[in-house]
């Protein structure tokens, strides 16, 4: 589901599209007040009624249409993928697989999760994004973030937390090569284009899009860990460790990863 967020549309129906097929996109403009987007592919587009109020009560009321629409597309599918505009669940390249193909391999007990990348844009390495190249091209370095590890991949119908963040009842698998890339927050001229998104603002988003710009300074500050070392050790502390408040989702203890994405996941997005 996503509201005046053209830019990322744009890239996720090319992205999931090329990988699955578009006819397989479903897509949900938060208020009918939206325009369709005008893409010329089958992807199903279609403007819903908004989930008015401020963030934490709009966010429950879109998750709970989103999980109403994956318990009806299992009528059709054995997998059901729920992300943001601006997710891209990534397979690692260095196994040959698309997204696809590495799905239908896997044995999706009730959901899987990638590990979950925060990019950020590396100031002053790093400037403006062109939207006409791939992001990761462009952008080097992420936090390794739970905020991210999302529960995204379902293979029944569940009810999803707000955000895709777990599934209520069940607790969460980090696949070992699967990784949840979220670009929201990855170019420091988008961040303060936003903050002068009257629609945001007016929704109570000024606090949440000022917690972003940390990443951001983040990438641009603290060293740079090698990934490859220090992603599967991510992956043992998310899924031993896990918040007094939600048991069923990950956990860092606070320890804020910085590491550069290797150049295999150049061309990736």
């Amino acid at each position: 589901m996503a509201r005046n967020d053209t830019f990322f549309l744009k890239k996720w129906v090319a992205y999931y599209g090329s990988r699955l097929g578009e006819e397989n996109l479903f897509i949900f403009l938060d208020g009918k007040d939206q325009s369709l987007p005008g893409y010329e592919g089958p992807a199903h587009i279609q403007a819903v009624e908004r989930a008015e109020g401020q963030v934490v009560a709009s966010d429950k009321r879109r998750i709970r249409f989103l999980s109403a629409r994956q318990a009806e597309l299992f009528e059709h599918y054995d997998l059901v993928i729920g992300t943001d505009a601006d997710e891209f669940l990534v397979v690692d390249p260095r196994l040959g697989k698309s997204l696809r193909e590495y799905l239908s391999e896997a044995d999706v007990d009730v959901s899987v999760s990638g590990l979950g990348l925060d990019v950020g844009q590396h100031l002053p390495d790093e400037g403006p994004v062109d939207a006409s190249r791939p992001f990761l091209e462009q952008r080097h370095y992420a936090v390794v973030s739970t905020r991210y590890t999302k529960a995204s991949v379902v293979s029944r119908p569940v009810r999803w937390g707000c955000g895709f963040h777990r599934v209520k009842g069940h607790n969460f698998h980090i696949d070992p090569n699967l990784y949840l890339f979220h670009f929201g927050y990855f170019d420091e001229g988008m961040i303060h284009a936003r903050f002068t998104d009257q629609d945001r603002l007016g929704s109570g988003w000024s606090r949440h899009i000022a917690k972003r710009t940390r990443t951001i300074r983040q990438v641009s500050t603290l060293p740079a860990r090698p990934a490859d070392a220090y992603w599967p050790l991510a992956r043992w502390i998310q899924t031993l460790f896990r918040p007094v408040y939600a048991l069923n989702k990950p956990a860092m203890l606070g320890i804020k990863w910085v590491v550069k994405i290797p150049e295999r996941f150049a061309k990736v997005v």
